[in-house]
């Protein structure tokens, strides 16, 4: 009876350890495992991520697949799947793919502690148009992940002159930019797009443009509620505009940064676009994180500045803005 035992347990220690991909599935909405989901292992190929082997929790969330990764020239990928939205882990090249941690939430339509923690306005006129870059981002405190197959998640305004073309990406806690379906509201000039809220740190890119005159009015509306909203202007660019408070420039850029205390805003362009003081002009669209040369080339200059604003406020300027009677109050 034990050589039996003994015999029945091979099979199953061989499988454990021939399996290249383990980890665990926890519920962070429940604080418990996640059994009875399914475990997808994506590889890198020629078209991109592709299936390759997938299995299913068990009752304490754990999951192996028998799949080599050694070898593959990009990165592979675990998904899950809950309530109709996907967690990825990514593993590139050289990187342990077993003990993965792996959490899920529990989908909601209702917002719950998800909100806009900043936004952010980059404009850059030339050559009689003008290229709006906006960075919203949102932070979800809870526990919750805010989905709204419906009625989406962002709301954005996209004014008359952009003649419906705008291009928005995503950036969720756990990914990469990715494409995100948008489409008209019921109310004037006022877009949504479609894309989860997960727990963490969640961040929208637009990019439209619009014809510039220098000098002309433009004006413009922020549909969200937003606990800092910002304006920008790239070195060498110079901004008229009443109500916004002063906050400044990137040393790294020289934009200049205002804070914006409501809903809409009249600004008036003067100017041409310099490249930075200590950035090449010929090699500045190439600049920034990695992650954000992933992006299609048209954003790469704007999300360098971007990123670097982002850096500054978060070190001074967004407690400079909130300590100023001028200052905002967030709504």
């Amino acid at each position: 009876m034990r050589l039996l035992l003994k015999i029945g347990l091979v099979p199953l220690f061989l499988c454990a350890a021939q399996a290249a991909v383990t980890g665990t599935v926890t519920n962070g909405t429940t604080g418990k495992p996640q059994a009875a989901t399914t475990v997808t292992l994506y590889k890198f190929g020629q078209g991109g991520m592709e299936p390759v082997d997938k299995t299913t929790t068990d009752a304490q969330g754990n999951f192996a697949i028998d799949q080599d990764t050694t070898g593959t020239p990009g990165p592979s990928m675990i998904r899950v799947e809950i309530d109709n939205v996907t967690y990825n882990h990514i593993m590139p090249p050289g990187t342990p793919t077993t003990g993965i941690h792996m959490s899920v939430y529990n989908a909601s339509p209702q917002p719950g502690a998800a909100k806009v923690s900043k936004h952010m306005l980059l404009f850059e006129p030339a050559n009689g148009q003008m290229v709006v870059n906006e960075t919203i981002l949102y932070q979800n405190d809870g526990k919750t992940t805010w989905s709204d197959p419906r009625n989406g998640t962002l709301r954005f305004y996209l004014p008359a002159a952009a003649n419906g073309q705008v291009d928005v990406k995503a950036t969720a806690p756990d990914g990469m930019p990715v494409p995100v379906p948008t489409g008209k509201t019921a109310q004037p000039n006022v877009f949504d797009g479609k894309f989860e809220i997960k727990p963490g740190e969640t961040r929208f890119d637009l990019t439209y443009t619009v014809p510039y005159t220098e000098g002309a009015a433009y004006s413009g509306k922020v549909v969200t509620d937003d606990e800092n909203t910002y304006l920008i202007t790239p070195a060498g660019v110079t901004m008229k505009a009443a109500g916004v408070t002063d906050l400044g420039t990137e040393p790294r850029t020289q934009a200049h940064i205002y804070g914006l205390p409501g809903h809409s805003y009249k600004i008036e362009l003067t100017g041409t676009e310099a490249a930075a003081p200590d950035q090449p002009a010929a090699d500045a669209d190439n600049s920034g994180p990695q992650i954000e040369q992933i992006m299609p080339r048209v954003y790469g200059k704007a999300l360098w500045i971007i990123g670097l604003v982002l850096g500054i406020l978060a070190l001074g300027f967004a407690i400079l803005y909130r300590a100023s009677p001028a200052g905002k109050e967030s709504r």
